[in-house]
């Protein structure tokens, strides 16, 4: 699953909001779960997948991020000296 299949109300979230939406449905799918509500209950998976991929690529994107300025940083400090 790729970005461009992550619905715009997921991507405007933050990874705080993301993440308590997870919580969230995580506590809704156990109460359907045990109503045997699969319906409902399948269309909370996916939305919670969707949330799990736009977080994962929120951390890799932060990964990178600081990745690159430890790198920039190594290399302004070797060039000082």
């Amino acid at each position: 699953m790729n970005s461009e299949n992550i619905p715009t109300d997921i991507k405007n979230k933050s990874i705080e909001e993301a993440q308590k939406e997870v919580s969230e449905i995580i506590e809704i799918i156990e109460i359907l779960e045990k109503e045997e509500n699969l319906e409902n209950s399948i269309e909370k998976y996916h939305r919670l997948i969707l949330l799990n991929k736009y977080i994962e690529q929120k951390f890799k994107n932060k990964s990178k991020n600081i990745s690159k300025k430890n790198f920039e940083n190594v290399q302004n400090s070797l060039s000082k000296n």
